[in-house]
């Protein structure tokens, strides 16, 4: 890994958690301590890890991206994750979003380009870091410590990061995102569906008919790509949900539970419980906490 990626970040990732950068898409990370394993949800991206290290665990396999290794998700995704960091080697890192437009404009540009075949594409890859994306995870850094350079370069070199994961082992996933009447890309359009109106009713035959797919065939290429059953993934996304109202806008847990579509405040500890492993107020309190 570059030192000049981990002092770009260093200087940038000054606050501990996610933060914010003036590029739209593009945060930062920082982590003085190690947080032991616990469900988390990431939005599709790249992340790029400087100094540190995370792991994320997912359907029996376990994807670390350090320094050495960079993490592509294709899809919103559950997961459980641990971090390695300390006060004197802070974890850093950044995260780029992945924008369905870009891949689509990017591919169309891509017709002669030689990609990796890949038979089955995964929702989640842990792949070596290259000297290419290196460089330009480089660049984009050194853009955002000006607000016009973030402004005029950012979002190209933003493209060309996306471009080359494109053309690595991960791409496959993207790719199939980007088309989409295949099955991965049909499973996207309804992740984004759940995401959309997780707080309603959401009925899973309709999802597996807006997909042009049976009920048995929705389930299992909706397991294969998220390792979970679509109730399952609907259950975590609706407690992650419940959680962040807890802490941003301090609602209490009874509340939460209405705004995310539970009818029962009893079945919503429960399940928040089993999940997170702390009460609703617990688990709020703590993220409070490490947010101050």
């Amino acid at each position: 890994m570059s030192t000049r990626l981990v002092e770009l970040l260093s200087q940038l990732a000054a606050r501990e958690g996610f933060s914010d950068s003036m590029l739209e898409g593009v945060r930062f990370m920082r982590s003085t301590q190690r947080i032991p394993r616990r469900p988390v949800v990431y939005e599709p991206g790249i992340v790029i890890i400087a100094q540190g290290r995370k792991r994320g665990y997912l359907g029996g396999r376990i994807y670390t991206y350090d320094a050495k290794n960079y993490l592509v998700l294709s899809v919103p995704l559950p997961f459980e994750c641990e971090t390695e960091g300390t006060p004197d080697k802070p974890l850093l890192g950044l995260s780029v979003s992945v924008d369905p437009a870009t891949v689509a404009e990017l591919l169309m540009e891509m017709d002669d380009v030689p990609l990796q075949p890949v038979a089955a594409p995964r929702a989640i890859y842990a792949t070596p870091l290259n000297d290419g994306l290196c460089d330009a995870a480089t660049r984009l850094l050194e853009s955002l410590r000006s607000r016009s350079d973030a402004r005029i370069l950012g979002p190209q070199i933003v493209r060309e990061i996306t471009y080359r994961v494109l053309r690595g082992e991960q791409g496959g996933a993207l790719r199939a995102v980007a088309a989409r009447h295949s099955h991965f890309g049909q499973i996207h359009k309804a992740l984004r569906r759940i995401h959309t109106d997780y707080s309603g009713a959401i009925d899973i035959e309709t999802l597996a008919s807006e997909s042009g797919m049976s009920v048995s065939a929705f389930h299992h290429n909706f397991k294969a790509v998220t390792s979970s059953s679509p109730l399952q993934y609907l259950k975590t996304i609706r407690l992650h949900k419940a959680r962040m109202l807890m802490v941003n806008e301090g609602l209490g847990a009874g509340s939460a539970a209405g705004r995310v579509g539970y009818e029962s405040p009893s079945q919503f500890s429960r399940e928040f419980k089993r999940l997170f492993g702390s009460t609703p107020g617990e688990e709020a309190e703590r993220w409070r906490g490490a947010m101050t």
